[in-house]
């Protein structure tokens, strides 16, 4: 709530967090109303240490007084401003393993915009600045609204058995951060957004428990990409920038940034993560030699956590206004990339713009998105659930709309369909995996085309689900060509030379439309036997010049007449003219 840091003694949170250089925190969520609070509210001390703390109302000190006021006794009055199970009960020692259970009592959601994002922050002037902070603020409020309606469950009876979507929403107390943990203090602008446990259950008493963790922990991947993709479409419309993709790690996943901000200034503004990058390359030197192999998706991960912990510095403990922070760091970007470079980014951003908006049309067709959907998580996990699908649909969203607003529930379309035509249960639960015979049914040697793309060790596990998605891709487009060709009932119409028209009158446009319709009316089996026909007239030229040829040499020789002088160049030679109504020998015409 401060920083990370630590404050004196007696000082007071407000206090600790202005001269921290950070804002107080936020009420949020659709929950506030439950407790009494309203959003865009300041998070008090106690406010924060009785609901995130303890379990207990925001409000606990006055029902606590109202309560022993009206008669009732010391246990009595506590009791009623818990939310929920108290926490003393994980602490009894009539609980099973009471001494390893500890109370769990929030869940801390980091939201952190792209690097260019950082960077426009810091560099521009105020104005753009509240812009892309406003941005923020909406996409982090619209994905909390999704995870509260669309994700958290409340749980009760033994086990937590018995789950159902929460009554009113979450309750939510969000922090902002503007630094970066770089041993220079470095832009980065993120939210830390604490979601308490407590919740209400949908049933007519409103009794209070606790939401269901592992709902929102398989969500997170989806949560952040749905804020990614509000971020970006905010962004687009109240400043007119684009969006494109920049490959971090070669055959990794692409991350979208803003078009045209100088990428020296994001290995500038990322000093963070060339520390990373530097300890886990160590790392993936280790995982190698003592696995023989290199690290799949998984392995990276972690091995890209332990990287980060290795090189965690403290945090600073020097005060500094977010007004001295943003001159600190214009003075480092210029001169690192001149002050040129620096004051032109708006410019140039909004020039990229109109080149993105001009080669890039942002367009979604449901087939291909849910096809490119498909591709990419199979290769990735073999078997997967339903987030996992719609996780990837969204960065596809972002990939194909490059900030442009998105239809509401798009992405559930995509994901419906893959669900529908191109999946196959697996085992027991809500597993499931690609039909590859619904994908690819015209190959017939046990998907011949598909398993070497997906099985090539030598590329990188994301490259080779790019390859798979690009094969599938020109798939569809095949069979839409064919089943655009065969919409008409000629595909491959042959035309057969009749008598000359231009010197009778022209067809009238009724005459023309009805000797079009019964010219569509001709049906496959006209054409094939119009094949065939052309098919036996060559072969029969070719054995009547076989039997020229033999008739000649039986002869032998001809004499040869005496050479001619040339004819002028405007006469064609006597070889070129034809008599007319004649077809020159040497095969068919």
């Amino acid at each position: 709530m401060v920083g990370d840091g630590h404050r004196p003694a007696g000082t007071a949170l407000r206090a600790a967090q202005d001269e921290a250089g950070v804002p107080p925190g936020i009420w949020r969520g659709q929950g506030l109303a439950a407790v009494g609070l309203t959003a865009g509210d300041v998070v008090s001390e106690r406010q924060a240490e009785l609901l995130l703390g303890e379990g207990r109302h925001p409000d606990a000190d006055r029902i606590e007084r109202e309560r022993l006021q009206a008669g009732d006794d010391p246990a009595k009055a506590r009791r009623a401003t818990v939310l929920g199970r108290p926490i003393e009960h994980n602490r009894s020692p009539k609980t099973d393993k009471a001494k390893k259970r500890t109370p769990w009592l929030g869940m801390d959601l980091t939201f952190r915009p792209p690097p260019t994002a950082h960077i426009a922050w810091a560099l521009m002037d105020d104005e753009h600045r509240l812009v892309l902070e406003s941005c923020q603020d909406i996409a982090v409020d619209k994905t909390l609204k999704w995870l509260g309606e669309s994700v958290a469950q409340i749980r009760w009876k033994a086990g937590g058995k018995q789950r159902a979507p929460v009554k009113d929403g979450l309750i939510v107390a969000v922090f902002r951060h503007y630094e970066s943990r770089a041993a220079e203090s470095k832009p980065l602008l993120h939210d830390h957004a604490v979601v308490s446990i407590r919740a209400r259950r949908p049933d007519g008493a409103g009794t209070w428990g606790n939401v269901s963790a592992d709902s929102l922990l398989a969500h997170i991947v989806v949560a952040d990409t749905l804020y990614l993709l509000y971020f970006m479409e905010e962004v687009s419309a109240r400043l007119g920038w684009a969006w494109e993709p920049r490959e971090v790690t070669p055959g990794r996943r692409p991350v979208m940034e803003i078009a045209g901000i100088d990428r020296r200034l994001i290995g500038w503004q990322s000093t963070r993560r060339q520390q990373i990058e530097e300890a886990l390359f160590v790392l993936t030197a280790e995982y190698v030699e003592e696995h023989g192999h290199e690290p799949g998706e998984r392995a990276a991960y972690y091995l890209g956590c332990r990287a980060a912990d290795r090189t965690r510095p403290p945090k600073r403990k020097e005060p500094r206004s977010l007004s001295e922070l943003r001159r600190r760091w214009r003075e480092s970007a210029v001169d690192a990339v001149g002050a040129d470079v620096v004051d032109r980014l708006a410019q140039r951003a909004r020039a990229a713009a109109a080149a993105v908006w001009a080669r890039v049309r942002p367009v979604v067709d449901v087939v291909l998105a849910a096809v490119d959907t498909l591709a990419v998580v199979y290769v990735m996990r073999g078997a997967f659930k339903r987030h996992h699908l719609l996780a990837e649909a969204r960065r596809y969203l972002a990939y194909a709309l490059r900030g442009r607003p998105h239809q509401p529930g798009l992405d559930e379309q995509i994901v419906q369909t893959v669900v529908d035509d191109y999946t196959r249960p697996v085992g027991r639960g809500l597993m499931m995996t690609a039909d590859l015979h619904a994908l690819y049914p015209n190959d017939t040697e046990d998907q011949a085309v598909l398993r070497p793309l997906t099985r090539n060790r030598t590329l990188p596990l994301y490259a080779r689900a790019r390859l798979a998605a690009r094969a599938l891709s020109a798939w569809v487009h095949a069979v839409r060509r064919s089943e655009r060709l065969d919409s008409r009932t000629r595909p491959h119409t042959v035309a057969v030379p009749g008598a000359s028209t231009r010197s009778g009158p022209r067809p009238s446009r009724t005459d023309r439309k009805a000797g079009r319709a019964q010219e569509q009316q001709t049906d496959v089996a006209a054409l094939d036997q119009t094949r065939a026909t052309i098919e036996a007239v060559a072969q029969m030229a070719v054995k009547l010049q076989d039997g020229v040829r033999e008739r000649a040499a039986a002869r032998g020789p001809q004499p040869q007449p005496a050479p001619q002088a040339p004819a002028p160049s405007h006469i064609p030679p006597p070889s070129a003219q034809q008599t007319p109504g004649r077809i020159p020998t040497g095969g068919p015409a």
